[in-house]
Parts: C-alpha cells; structure tokens; sequence
C-alpha cells in the first residue's frame, strides 16, 4: 500500500504547543494533508497516555484508529473530511541532557513502539528516572545509550531514531551539545539505529556529504506543534500498512519500500546558518569561520547553524545517493505558497478559504503538490501552476533562517506579481 507518514508530533501536554494538539484535531488535518499515518507524540506524559489508551483501539499490528472517527468535523468547514484511512503509532520524544566526555550533552531522541503495554514498561523505567509529567517531551538526565537500552529491554519491537539530527541546541550532531558520530554517542549499541531524522534545517544531500551517515536511513517529519502544520515534513511509503512493516521499510533504505522523503527546501529550517538574532546577523559558514564564529556586532558567540556543521563533518564534495535510495521531494506547504501569490500571511483567512478552494478541485494538499500534473492546475489556478512547476524543479528564491528564525522560500521574484494577484480565475 502506498501511504504518507508524518512520524513526529506533539500532544498539548508539550511545551509551547497548541491547545488544538488533539487526535481528532491531528486527525483532521490529516485528512485535509492526505497523510494516512500520524505519530501520537508524547506516550511518556501520563495524562496523554490515559488519553491514547481511551480514545484509541488497535487496528492494523502495531497501528491505532481514532474510536470515534466519525464524530471528527473537518478543521475547514467548507470540506468534508475524505475517506482514506487515517492511523496513529506510538511514540515519544526524550530530551536526553546529561554529561559526557567532559562535555554536557543535549541529545533529543525519538521512541517508537507496537503496544500500549511496551509503553507502559517504558514508561515506569523513565519515571523512576526523573519527572516525566511537567513536560510531554520529558528533559531527563539519561545518557542517550542509557535510553536505547531501556526501550530495548522493555520494549524489543520498538526503535528509537535521533531527533532533527543537526539542530544547534539539543540533537545528535548539534554544535553547542552533540557528538560528531552515531557511534560516539550511543557506543556498543550503535548497531541499532539505523535511521536520522534530518530536520527541517537540513535534507538528505546534505546528510549524504558524510561517508560515516550511509548506512542509516534519512526520515523528515513535521515535529509539529499545531495540526496545521502537520506534514509540512513527511516519508512516502509503498509497503504493508502496519507497524512491522513501516520499521522494515526504514530499516532497509530502499525505494522499493521507503519510497521518500517530502523535505522542506532546508534553507527554511530556523538554524540552516550562522548567525545572531538579536544583532539580526545571518552569514554562511565560510563568513562566520573567518570571523572566529564571533557575531561582528556584539562580540558574542554566533549560534552555528546546520549547513556550518555539516560541513564540519563532510567528508565529500558531492551527496553520494545509492541507486536505489529513497526519493527527496522538495516543496513549500500549500498555504505558504498561497500566501505568496496573495501578499498576505500563511494563516489569514484568505488563504485558509483559497486553501480550501484548492483541496475541493484537486483532493488534499500532499495529492496538488505532488501528484497534480501542472496543466490540470493550470486552466482554473494559473499562478498556482506556475509556483508549482518552479518548485517541483527547484527553481525558488531562498533566504536562509538562522538562530532561531524561519528562513522563506518564495517562488515569485521582486515584481513578479501584481498587488491584486489572485490564486484562482474565480
């Protein structure tokens, strides 16, 4: 079965997340998105957990279906909800802060597991570490090892991938607190990760500069906070719709299974490059290393970005892919491309009635973007055609964030567009 899998959320029980964090306001959108596999996001918070256990019952191995699916109304009056099947895996994400090497160590790590019982033994193990309930991504002082082999002993079919793999502050390879190999990191039980999680700072030409990553599959997901912006970071697979299947599929790295990636252009990341956001200075790893990594203006440190700190680490001039490798496909969300063509911002409520606009003619977001052939767009959303042509060929203007801000992606040039431009005919 050919399905998209967005394997990164949060509940509302995370920190700066929204209220509307549900699973029938993740459901939803989902739906909207066209997105068949959502993660559940924060197992290990024990309200959320009680509210997986309710609202959810087994569907497919290893999958969950929403009990009351057809209570769900759609986050977009104007639509009806489709009727592909939308399913939830669980998982969590640990914020691993502890001290190796001399060195304090901030590594964020993703769990994935079949069963509620599996996360229930998870769970006891981690809160008798430290406090799993202030917070659905649980800051423990728990070596990242540590944590590989807690889920291995208690739950033998789960895995654990490292989260945004290169972000500055709290990931695997991030240059204020991370190591520089997998192996490094989580020592005599490297062996068994076998998949990253890029980011959105980051995509997987960039991952495959580095020799030491070719063994492990590259996943992209949303790490979304809202459910609206669900999927604006995804896999593509072509394998048996369940839980064993999907870990699999990312296990052996093959198109024929794991079919791809749908990546932010990773210049729209937040960390991509160098620089200092009080001091609004934005540079590339070339610039920042001839000033010492020193911001120019306040004589502080620059928060080094992911494009500096895969360069650091490269060992290749050119991303090497095997023939057989997952897809990358490279796209700005619907509404950000809309926002565009309107002048107005991605979540006014123009764009929310154009967004609707546009699913009720071509079916969901992920069915336009990526499956629409252009000349069906054309004839009813000229300007919608036109942006999606030049960012299925990567022809797109990119302003990279830095420090903590987005970076934007635009299709259009200066000019390009009229004041009054209009995504549809009518």
């Amino acid at each position: 079965m050919e399905y998209i899998a967005d394997l990164h959320t949060h509940s509302p029980y995370s920190r700066a997340t929204s209220k509307g964090s549900t699973l029938a306001g993740l459901y939803g959108w989902a739906k909207l998105k066209g997105i068949n596999l959502v993660a559940s996001g924060d197992f290990t918070h024990p309200t959320w957990f009680s509210t997986l256990k309710e609202q959810l019952e087994p569907a497919e191995p290893g999958l969950f279906r929403l009990k009351s699916e057809a209570a769900v109304s759609s986050p977009l009056p104007e639509l009806t909800l489709s009727q592909s099947p939308v399913r939830f895996l669980l998982s969590a994400e640990v914020s691993c802060i502890y001290k190796r090497h001399g060195k304090v160590r901030k590594v964020h790590n993703l769990l994935y597991v079949p069963d509620f019982a599996s996360a229930e033994r998870v769970n006891r193990r981690l809160a008798a570490i430290g406090n799993i309930v202030s917070d659905g991504r649980p800051i423990l002082g728990l070596d990242s090892r540590d944590l590989l082999e807690i889920l291995l002993e208690e739950a033998p079919d789960g895995f654990l991938v490292p989260a945004h793999a290169w972000t500055p502050w709290f990931s695997i390879f991030g240059s204020r607190s991370g190591f520089d190999s997998v192996e490094e990191c989580f020592g005599d039980l490297a062996s068994h990760i076998f998949a990253l999680e890029t980011g959105l700072s980051s995509d997987p030409a960039m991952n495959r500069l580095i020799s030491g990553l070719d063994r492990y599959a590259l996943i992209s997901n949303s790490d979304c906070h809202s459910p609206s912006k669900l999927g604006r970071e995804a896999n593509l697979f072509d394998t048996g719709f369940d839980y064993f299947s999907l870990r699999a599929a990312i296990r052996g790295n093959s198109r024929g299974g794991f079919r791809g990636t749908v990546e932010f252009f990773p210049e729209e990341g937040k960390y991509h490059y160098d620089g200092h956001l009080d001091c609004n200075v934005c540079l590339d790893p070339i610039e920042s290393r001839k000033l010492g990594d020193i911001c120019p203006v306040c004589r502080k440190p620059l928060t080094v970005g992911v494009h500096h700190r895969v360069m650091d680490l490269a060992d290749r001039e050119e991303p090497l892919f095997a023939a057989d490798s997952p897809k990358v496909f490279s796209l700005i969300p619907l509404p950000e491309m809309l926002g565009e063509i309107l002048g107005c911002g991605s979540a006014t409520k123009g764009v929310l009635l154009q967004y609707a606009k546009a699913l009720s003619l071509f079916g969901s977001e992920f069915e336009l973007l990526l499956r629409t052939p252009e000349s069906d767009i054309e004839p009813v959303a000229p300007l919608l055609a036109e942006a999606i042509r030049r960012v299925r060929s990567g022809n797109v203007i990119r302003q990279p964030g830095y420090d903590g801000r987005f970076g934007v992606i635009r299709a259009f040039g200066e000019g390009e567009l009229g004041k009054k431009s209009k995504a549809f005919n009518s």
